[in-house]
């Protein structure tokens, strides 16, 4: 446990937002900041940053290379790393792959399932599944590796009507042998919806097929353990989880890691090579080609601790009333469409919604000017906006740190949008 964490009540917020400087800015307009974006990039805690900022200072060096003490160092750095963030979610040290990001991870773990040195690898006639839900990086790798191997992509539909609205449709795809791979996130980006993981994973293993979950989105909001889970692949990000950019994770049952080939090759991956051929080292280290992100690794585990020190089902706790707050008050706002579950079963952060007449961007530029920071877009998931005959929604998305203050500026700011381009 952090030492600056040690001994404060759950949920200190003003203690935790002191830890984010970020949030005293003061935005165009003279607007304090309030950053309801953390579903794209979440802010850094001075924990993380000092962190990072004091491996580079004092034992910046090459993992895994030589014998100097910086290297040791570094290389004790990295590998205790990865032990404490596997402990932040329930796996064994051996089975997390660094990579540059959780897209990286997804293409990583496409890509190696269909190479047919894999005995499970897809080929022409198996079928891959995904759903309607997935942010588009997990979703075109499968559609890529369907191209690749002649294999079938399919995928489960989500709900549009009703009070499972923005949820996965169980009901739309029965799986049979041919099915290979049931890749599907574990919290989706858009509606918010927490999918079912028992029953998916069952259905896919009982066809025989293996599993890829997308936790990005649930991992920095809720308490996660991936063995419990049941998975057989999952992938997240740091910078979504408090932590740097540039690194991702790849989990992966020690049975599968050790049976696969790799991605990427070249130096730090190898046990021996001859001008003829070369053999691998075992996973992970495998899978990470080249020189790794040591610093980040540093940050992230940071993050980690950061988070455990705090409790994550305090956190998802406080993010529930966060979503609440915000789900009643936008939806007391005539025009607003909420776009997922408006009930707090089995969903979280982020919200995404509408307003009737008024284009998502124009919303947000209204909220920008408030000093309240949201995201517009189809926020990487095309198909599920088609789902809903949208083009673009407004998504609000919460972490730790932010208060019912700032959702009361989010919908007091959506308020104001309604009463400027509609004339309410």
């Amino acid at each position: 446990m952090d030492t600056t964490l040690a001994g404060r009540p759950l949920l200190d917020l003003a203690a935790i937002r002191a830890d984010f400087p970020i949030l005293q800015r003061v935005m165009r307009g003279g607007k304090q900041l309030a950053y309801l974006d953390s579903g794209a990039t979440s802010q850094r805690p001075v924990q993380v940053l000092d962190a990072e900022r004091e491996f580079l200072i004092t034992s910046n060096g090459a993992v895994h290379r030589g014998a100097h003490q910086l290297m040791e160092e570094a290389s004790d750095a990295y590998e205790q790393g990865r032990a404490d963030i596997a402990r932040f979610v329930g796996a064994d040290l051996d089975e997390l792959v660094f990579t540059k990001n959780a897209t990286e991870a997804l293409n990583l773990v496409s890509y190696v399932l269909g190479d047919n040195h894999f005995e499970r690898a897809v080929g022409p006639g198996d079928v891959i599944v995904t759903t309607e839900l997935e942010h588009h990086a997990n979703l075109i790798p499968w559609q890529q590796l369907a191209r690749r191997t002649g294999a079938t992509l399919r995928w489960y539909e989500v709900r549009r009507d009703g009070p499972d609205a923005g949820c996965i449709d169980l009901d739309s795809l029965q799986l049979d042998k041919n099915v290979k791979i049931v890749a599907f996130s574990h919290h989706s980006n858009v509606t918010g919806a927490l999918a079912p993981v028992a029953e998916l994973v069952g259905r896919a293993h009982e066809a025989g097929a293996l599993t890829v979950l997308d936790a990005c989105q649930s991992v920095p909001h809720r308490p996660v353990d991936l063995h419990e889970l049941g998975v057989d692949f999952a992938t997240f990000s740091g910078h979504k989880m408090l932590g740097p950019n540039g690194i991702g994770v790849l989990y992966g049952r020690r049975e599968l890691l050790s049976a696969l080939p790799p991605f990427l090759t070249g130096g730090s991956m190898i046990e021996t090579v001859t001008m003829e051929a070369s053999t691998f080292a075992p996973a992970p280290q495998r899978f990470e080609a080249g020189t790794p992100m040591t610093s980040q690794v540093v940050g992230l585990a940071a993050a980690a601790r950061y988070l455990s020190a705090i409790g994550m089902a305090a956190v998802e706790n406080h993010e529930r009333e966060l979503v609440a707050a915000a789900i009643d008050g936008l939806s007391g706002i005539e025009g607003v469409r909420i776009i997922g579950p408006t009930s707090m079963e089995n969903r979280g952060s982020p919200v995404s919604f509408v307003v009737s007449g008024v284009h998502a961007h124009d919303v947000g530029q209204v909220l920008d000017d408030d000093g309240v920071a949201v995201r517009v877009g189809h926020h990487c998931a095309m198909p599920l906006h088609r789902r809903f005959g949208l083009a673009a929604s407004v998504r609000a998305s919460f972490a730790v740190y932010n208060t019912i203050e700032e959702v009361d500026r989010l919908v007091a700011g959506v308020q104001r949008a309604v009463d400027f381009f509609t004339g309410g």
